[in-house]
């Protein structure tokens, strides 16, 4: 552009030059310049390219190929993209069946042999008259749905709180107002290291209730026993430390006081608080006992496998003495330590020896 904006500004001042050509009419001649000198350049610009031929249009099974490509990419057909409902999607639907199934998987698992087991609609319309009447606190703030592990920027007033000492953190839970100090809201909760105030969210692996319910508390631990140095020969000969790895809260059978005269655990609900993983879960019951959710609940009896992962609840009469159940379990670690041992001594695996 900057070179043909010069050649028309500047053609009448230089055919006004001294440098002239004479050719005659008849026999025109055509000046071939050389392409470096510039005055030259400015006189006879190049010849502009002749016109380009008109675009050919595109055939139709390019055509067609095209388009088909277009609506693979987008996913619809025409009729769909006219009708507007390519892009709408109903994804409520999806989370309440996918809520639906989180609460299925820690259902109370009922054996087989026993029966079909009571809807659980049936059961929360027979536990409606005992709820626990909800109070509104200005202080509540509730943490569901929150990102586990997240540190909140205030400081919560812990006498508002059940606070449960755990070996590796400090569980906060709502504790609404109650002469018996037993009484859980689930739906704020916090997590701390041990005696510090960073407060926050901890990892909520099952449903929990949106209402008052009432539990007892009950540790899972063991004990620590340690030497004293040798460098102080003054202290105690052992030292003795109660270390809590998880908390059991087991709620109360229609929420009853312990003073009430039919007060009984409920061990189909129980909510465990783990220390190393600091999470909160419900417990998962296999119940072996006939008679379903309206059976005599005064003869159930809770046995806790596993470290604390594996719960089943029998009958009180099919309890074991604890010398019975220490037999069983030394008699499978000794055959389990014979087995090793001979597994040594020989060129097959599994023996019969038993």
């Amino acid at each position: 552009m900057r070179a043909s904006l010069l050649f028309l500004t500047s053609s009448p001042s230089l055919l006004s030059s001294p440098i002239s050509f004479s050719p005659t009419p008849s026999t025109p001649k055509t000046l071939n310049p050389k392409p470096h000198h510039p005055l030259l350049l400015l006189l006879y610009p190049p010849p502009l390219p002749a016109a380009l031929p008109p675009p050919t249009p595109p055939r139709p099974w390019l055509r067609r190929l095209r388009r088909r490509r277009r609506d693979f990419a987008a996913g619809a057909d025409d009729d769909d993209a006219e009708a507007g409902a390519g892009d709408d999607y109903d994804v409520g639907d999806e989370d309440e069946v996918e809520e639906l199934d989180n609460k299925k998987d820690y259902d109370v698992e009922y054996d087989r042999l026993l029966g079909p087991p009571i809807s659980a609609a049936a059961a929360d319309a027979e536990a409606s008259p005992d709820d626990i009447e909800m109070v509104p606190s200005e202080s509540f703030v509730s943490t569901q749905g929150w990102d586990s592990e997240t540190v909140v920027d205030y400081r919560i007033n812990e006498e508002e709180f059940h606070k449960i000492s755990l070996l590796h953190c400090d569980f906060f839970i709502r504790k609404p107002p109650d002469p018996d100090d037993n009484v859980y809201d689930f739906r704020e909760m916090y997590v701390t290291p041990p005696d510090t105030d960073v407060y926050s969210i901890p990892r909520v692996l099952a449903p929990m209730p949106q209402k008052y319910i009432r539990c007892s508390k009950s540790n899972f631990g063991c004990y620590n026993v340690t030497e004293p140095p040798i460098d102080a020969p003054r202290d105690p000969l052992y030292k003795t430390d109660r270390e809590i790895l998880k908390v059991f809260l087991t709620k109360h059978y229609r929420n009853r006081r312990i003073s009430d005269g039919e007060f009984v655990l409920d061990f189909e609900e129980i909510y465990v608080i783990d220390s190393k993983t600091k999470s909160i879960t419900r417990a998962k019951v296999l119940v072996t006992v006939p008679g379903g959710r309206n059976r005599d609940r005064r003869n159930d009896l809770l046995i806790i496998r596993d470290g604390g992962t594996s719960f089943k609840i029998i009958d009180k009469s099919q309890r074991d003495d604890p010398t019975t159940v220490i037999e069983r379990e030394e008699w499978v670690k000794t055959r389990q330590e014979m087995e090793n041992h001979l597994r040594k001594l020989r060129d097959f695996s599994v023996s019969n020896w038993f």
